[in-house]
């Protein structure tokens, strides 16, 4: 049976590297290479992955250099990529992730290839950005709805809005970002472990997670902290890709009670999770928030800011801060945080990567039917290579 050969690009690399998309990724490819008629390659960036072709649960990881500098490492990987998937690997499909690396759809149709991207968040909203650097992420997105056989989108406000804005409403699907499998959760000795380390006590710690970026919110996060003076401290777990003056400020808060944490593999993660007071993300922007879903996926008391993805997540309206709003968000830290706590069991069954590996099939099957790709899902395994 003829398998599909789908290369995707947009992604930093996986396993184990920060980043939603990386996450994303992570949890997604496997379940298609390992279930369906579907040959998964991910064109890495060198810098992020091992140096060397390596296979993660029967996806391969192909590294490929790029220029370490935050306006040319995605445009040059992303430009090299295209030609390595239509002549090294004979993809039938390339699947892009991020409105940047969309750029790159209309060749990679000039080359022969179907094109898919996955929209996650509206990157020129984002301060982190110049003006020039904005109007080119416009662009990609504009490529994307132009070029692409298929967009995902993984809010539904904003895939209902690029629905009516493109006029492509059978070319653009929602389908979400998916809950955490974590697999088994760390010991009670690994969570002391992880807790020491820091020096913090069990449900007595407020907690952050995500990239050091302006979109992030968590200068506000850091500002309310500090007016409110509760006596729990607060940690921040995430780095900046590429240090700058913002990464610089917001970490020269650092105190004994205002903790940067840096990037923590998954094991940390589930601990702070598991432990935490309190999850606040302050986001300014997000596509959908995987942060929250891992946090609520642990039971973690939560709150977030009150923009249109965070929103998408449907928690009652006590969970939500106006963005921006340091006041209220330092009275929300002041609460007792038990007043965040929410069962989010029922709400998680939405977000299940099963149901999303097979909405993804469809996509594929639908601009590039001839092989079959249909076919029942089962998680795969833990073990990789």
């Amino acid at each position: 049976m003829t398998r599909l050969k789908v290369c995707v690009l947009g992604t930093r690399g996986i396993p184990g590297v920060l980043g939603g998309v990386e996450a994303h990724c992570e949890a997604l490819y496997p379940l298609l290479a390992q279930n369906a008629n579907v040959d998964v390659v991910v064109l890495a960036r060198k810098k992020y992955v091992a140096p060397a072709r390596v296979s993660f649960k029967g996806v391969q990881v192909v590294p490929l250099p790029a220029p370490h500098h935050p306006h040319l490492e995605a445009f040059v990987h992303t430009l090299r990529g295209v030609f390595d998937a239509r002549f090294v690997h004979h993809a039938d499909i390339v699947h892009f992730h991020g409105i940047g690396p969309a750029l790159m759809a209309p060749l990679a149709r000039l080359l022969g290839m179907k094109a898919v991207v996955t929209h996650h968040s509206r990157n020129y909203l984002h301060e982190k950005w110049n003006k020039f650097a904005r109007g080119v992420l416009r662009v990609g997105e504009w490529c994307a709805c132009a070029f692409a056989n298929g967009v995902i989108v993984v809010s539904p406000s904003m895939a209902a809005e690029m629905r009516e804005r493109y006029s492509r409403p059978d070319a653009i699907t929602h389908i979400p970002n998916g809950a955490p499998d974590f697999g088994a959760p760390p010991t009670a000795e690994e969570q002391r472990a992880v807790l020491d380390k820091f020096g913090l006590e069990r449900g007595r710690f407020f907690m952050g997670v995500g990239r050091l970026t302006p979109e992030k919110g968590f200068h506000d996060l850091v500002a309310a902290y500090k007016r409110a003076s509760p006596d729990m401290p607060l940690v921040i777990a995430g780095k900046a890709d590429f240090e700058n003056e913002y990464s610089r400020d917001l970490t020269a808060n650092v105190s004994a009670k205002i903790v940067f944490a840096g990037f923590q593999d998954r094991r940390a993660l589930q601990a702070f999770y598991a432990n935490a007071a309190l999850f606040v993300l302050p986001s300014h922007h997000e596509g959908m928030p995987i942060a929250a879903l891992e946090a609520l996926s642990f039971g973690a008391p939560i709150l977030l800011s009150d923009i249109e993805a965070n929103r998408d997540l449907d928690l009652p309206a006590a969970h939500y801060f106006p963005v921006g709003d340091l006041d209220a968000l330092a009275e929300c830290l002041r609460a007792d945080p038990a007043n965040f706590r929410f069962d989010g069991r029922a709400m998680l069954a939405r977000f299940q990567w099963d149901e999303i590996a097979q909405r993804t099939i469809a996509v594929y099957n639908n601009v590039a039917p001839a092989p079959d790709v249909a076919g029942p899902l089962h998680r795969p395994g833990e073990s990789h290579t």
